[in-house]
């Protein structure tokens, strides 16, 4: 199992924070921000972590939400925990890994392209955008 994370952030009109993926796995779609656990790194720090480095926001754990298993392209599968944020500072760009980021509503999830299992995970754990 390779360790990861993924970052649910809702804003107050309860659209959600999506980042256009910039390498694989789901290279050219949208997903939450997220990715690898380092080693010695709690689950919590690395999700604030990713959040920063992919989107410029400073965020804080709320709670975690549920745990999905994906193959990874090199080889075995990602155990990827996801948690709720909330956002505490800064300013939304597109970091490393991430060629945009954006808030999106319900309605937006219909026609992107978002990565396999997403919206179907969202629904589950009752964190889909307004």
């Amino acid at each position: 199992m390779i360790a990861c994370v993924g970052a649910i952030v809702l804003d107050d009109a309860r659209r959600i924070l999506l980042i256009k993926r910039g390498q694989a796995p789901a290279l050219g779609m949208w997903s939450i921000p997220g990715g690898r656990v380092e080693p010695g790194e709690s689950h919590d720090v690395a999700v604030v972590r990713e959040l920063l480095e992919e989107t410029g926001l400073v965020g804080a754990v709320v709670r975690e939400v549920g745990t999905v298993y994906r193959d990874a392209p090199s080889g075995g599968t990602y155990e990827i925990r996801d948690f709720l944020l909330t956002v505490l500072a800064g300013d939304l760009r597109a970091g490393t890994d991430a060629d945009d980021a954006a808030w999106f509503t319900r309605a937006d999830l219909d026609v992107l392209p978002c990565s396999p299992g997403l919206v179907d995970a969202l629904a589950e754990w009752d964190v889909l955008p307004l």
